[in-house]
């Protein structure tokens, strides 16, 4: 284990009980906090000759091919000719000789040798010696690195986080392999002492502001951190806003891409969602394959991911505001056309459009919900049973499930999750201001939520740059994407905006002189 590890858990211990020099003592104490458990294993053995020995370890959470390999080497270790030359400091002899694993470290009370067992350490403990020593046998089972279920894409990295936060930060590491790579380890959770790794890159990222997490993380007095979700909720404090303000992510390359750009990064051990702060609005939309593709693609499906933002959020509202209050805005063939439909259906529109939203959402939910092999089923019985016998029996239009269905896909096109259901909460929200109030309450709604965005920040960074405040220098990066070659320096909205390339220009291929000369020069 790090040392930052180690600093982690000895800070985090409030009460501290000093180890006893008698080792049957500090075995009965041991037995008394873990109780008889099957998966306890307390093996006492003799070291260097004539030493009274105990190892204690947990064989759930610990490798036991590590613990046989440390308990051959301090038996081979007693039976050498010279195993007595460590008799007046045997601690120092099973440091330096017999101790087989990579990661060791001393011990001086019964607190912290009780949270180094159950964080998955071996720990061995000497008669006639208050001091212990600590051996990183961890090794739980755990999920290989797999393609990420909730972001995926066509070009790029297939491999996504996990649950081990060992092997998520191995995973950062091999994408940036700079001295400059940061990572502060904290234990959070008085019961479940999870292991919350905070990361960014030195230099890059604003000094002030990763002290403000670090000490909003320090300040979480909790008894449990599951999830990352429970790290998010804390650090935000009292925020009410449906528009998410730290991204979450699976994907290793997104996480590096945001550490270069200033960005930090929080792991959280038992979890494949790593956290990335601070956002702005734009980030939501911007998606990994982007800067993998062409520019101009990657420009064209950012634009059509914002429209289905605003598709998403706001096509029910203006469907039900123009066949309620400005049918004249309708050319006549398509107004009549409605209202042949709507002649039979006895709710108005925005009883007619909330019916079918709300069934839309349960048929999502059960979608998400339902064991694999059936949620196919779930989306046919929906789709086709449910909404072609709601207009053939006369409680819906038909124009209403078309409106229900391309708002339904339009809200699949959004990158992130969380942004999707905002967009899905502001919905309801639009569709009562159009039913109530026409277009005139959409422009209200409208103006009400740009203002509740100009306020909001994500760690001193506000929700709307650099649209607003205006930074010129960063809107290379929000509607469209612009080549690489042309974004000389990184945003100077969440570290320094320092260069990350050099200035000479790519050369226009091609169009060189026949003897090569201009040929490129990458």
């Amino acid at each position: 284990m790090s040392e930052s590890t180690k600093s982690g858990i000895e800070s985090g211990s409030d009460a501290v009980k000093a180890l006893s020099a008698d080792l049957d003592t500090n075995i009965k104490w041991l037995t008394g906090e873990l109780g008889s458990e099957p998966d306890i294993v307390i093996r006492q053995l003799q070291v260097l000759r004539n030493k009274r020995a105990a190892l204690v370890y947990i064989s759930d959470i610990s490798d036991n091919g590590l613990i046989n390999s440390l308990v051959t080497s301090m038996l081979d270790e007693s039976l050498k000719p010279d195993a007595g030359e460590f008799e007046e400091e045997p601690l120092q002899g099973l440091m330096l000789r017999s101790l087989s694993v990579g990661g060791i470290r001393k011990l001086d009370s019964l607190d912290h040798v009780l949270l180094a067992i159950l964080e998955g350490c071996s720990v061995i403990m000497l008669d006639g010696f208050a001091t212990a020593i600590a051996a990183d046998t961890g090794g739980r089972e755990k999920r290989g690195v797999e393609e990420p279920s909730s972001q995926t894409v066509v070009r790029g990295p297939k491999e996504g986080f996990t649950e081990s936060v060992r092997t998520n930060t191995a995973l950062i590491r091999a994408k940036i392999k700079s001295a400059d790579l940061r990572m502060e380890y904290k234990l959070i959770g008085k019961r479940t002492r999870t292991t919350v790794v905070v990361v960014y890159m030195k230099g890059i990222a604003d000094e002030q502001m990763i002290r403000d997490v670090s000490r909003r993380l320090d300040l979480i007095d909790t008894d449990s951190i599951l999830e990352s979700g429970y790290i998010e909720e804390f650090i935000l404090g009292k925020t009410f806003t449906p528009f998410p303000l730290i991204q979450n992510t699976e994907r290793p390359d997104a996480v590096a891409a945001g550490l270069l750009e200033g960005q930090f990064a929080i792991i959280v051990d038992g979890t494949p969602f790593v956290l990335l702060a601070p956002v702005t609005f734009v980030k939501f939309f911007q998606s990994s394959e982007d800067y993998y593709q062409r520019y101009d693609i990657a420009s064209f499906l950012r634009l059509i991911r914002m429209s289905s933002f605003l598709v998403s959020m706001l096509f029910p509202s203006l469907y039900i505001a123009i066949t309620t209050f400005h049918q004249e805005m309708l050319p006549t063939s398509l107004l009549i056309s409605l209202a042949a439909q709507r002649e039979g259906v006895p709710f108005p529109a925005l009883i007619e459009a909330m019916i079918m939203e709300l069934t839309f959402e349960i048929l999502r939910e059960a979608g998400v919900r339902m064991p694999r092999i059936i949620g196919s089923a779930i989306s046919i019985v929906g789709a086709l049973v449910l909404g072609q016998s709601a207009v053939q029996a006369g409680l819906v239009s038909a124009a209403m499930v078309i409106v229900v269905s391309f708002t339904a896909i339009a809200s699949f096109v959004i990158p992130s999750v969380n942004m999707g259901s905002a967009a899905r909460l502001i919905r309801f929200g639009m569709m009562f201001l159009a039913g109530s109030f026409g277009l005139f309450g959409i422009m209200a709604g409208l103006m009400v939520i740009l203002a509740h965005m100009s306020g909001l920040r994500s760690f001193g960074v506000p929700y709307l740059t650099p649209l607003s405040p205006l930074v010129p220098g960063n809107l290379k990066d929000v509607f469209i994407r612009v080549p690489w070659w042309a974004m000389k320096k990184r945003p100077a909205l969440f570290g320094k905006a320092t260069a990350r390339q050099g200035s000479a220009e790519p050369n226009a291929g091609n169009q060189g002189k026949s003897n090569g000369e201009g040929k490129g020069r990458r």
